[in-house]
C-alpha cells in the first residue's frame, strides 16, 4: 500500500491589509504579532518531517512558512497559482458585511464573484492542479504550504464539498491544518494550530457529518 501524502495548509499570521499592496501583487507583510506567529509556527512544524515547503509568492503567506525553512534548511518554491483570491475589486472599499456575504455566496454558487473580482470556479481552475502535481510529484512526502483562508477553502472545498463558508470563517491567522491524501484522495484533516482561548474540533474525516 503507498504511503500517505501530507499537505500542512499554513493560512498566513496577521497583516496591515492594503489594497494598493495588493494590488502590486506582492501583498503586506506581516505586523510584529504576525512575525511571532511565524515563528511559532515553526515551533509546531519542525518536528514533523516536512519534505517540501512551497508557498503562495504573497509576502504574508512566504513569511510565514519562513522560519520553518530557516529552521529546516530549506527552500522555499513559491507558486503563483496559490496566490489569494480577491472576491470582488481591489479599487473600491467593500464593507464587511458585503464582503461576507459575497464569499457565502462563493461557496454556493461557483460562478458567483462580486465586480472585478474571482469566482470560485476560476480560482479553483488555478490552484487546484498545482496542488495535483504537489501529489503526483511528491507523493509520500511531507509538503507545507504557505497560503490564505480564502484560496485555501477553495482548495479543501474541491476536494471535500463539506470545507465552504462556515470553515472559512472560523479560521485564525494564523492557522494550521495538516491534510492527509491517499493518492488524489482527501482522506483526513487535522487541524494542528492552538489558539490561546478558543477550543475548537481538531480534526475531520471527509463523509462524517458531525463537524
Amino acid at each position: 500500500m503507498a504511503a500517505s501524502t501530507y499537505l500542512y495548509f499554513v493560512r498566513h499570521g496577521n497583516t496591515n491589509f492594503s489594497k494598493d499592496l495588493e494590488r502590486e501583487g506582492a501583498g503586506a507583510k506581516l505586523t510584529e504579532e504576525g512575525e511571532r506567529d511565524a515563528r511559532r509556527v515553526a515551533e509546531l512544524l519542525v518536528g514533523e518531517g516536512i519534505d517540501v515547503i512551497v508557498s503562495s509568492p504573497q509576502h504574508r503567506a512566504r513569511d510565514t512558512v519562513a522560519p520553518l525553512a530557516e529552521r529546516l534548511g530549506k527552500e522555499i518554491t513559491l507558486i503563483e497559482a496559490l496566490k489569494e483570491r480577491a472576491i470582488g475589486s481591489l479599487s473600491v472599499d467593500i464593507p464587511e458585511e458585503a464582503f461576507r456575504r459575497a464569499v457565502a455566496l462563493s461557496f454556493e454558487d461557483l460562478d458567483a464573484a462580486l465586480p472585478e473580482g474571482e469566482t470560485t470556479r476560476q480560482a479553483r481552475a488555478r490552484a487546484v492542479p498545482a496542488i495535483s502535481r504537489l501529489l503526483e510529484d511528491h507523493a509520500g512526502k511531507r509538503i507545507a504550504i504557505g497560503t490564505h483562508g480564502n484560496i485555501m477553502t477553495i482548495m479543501l472545498h474541491y476536494f471535500d464539498a463539506r470545507y465552504g463558508y462556515a470553515f472559512w470563517s472560523s479560521t485564525s491567522k494564523p492557522d494550521i491544518y495538516r491534510a492527509r491524501f491517499e493518492g488524489g484522495r482527501l482522506a483526513e484533516v487535522e487541524r494542528l494550530w492552538e489558539e490561546e482561548r478558543t477550543a475548537r474540533p481538531s480534526s475531520v474525516t471527509p463523509g462524517d457529518d458531525s463537524r
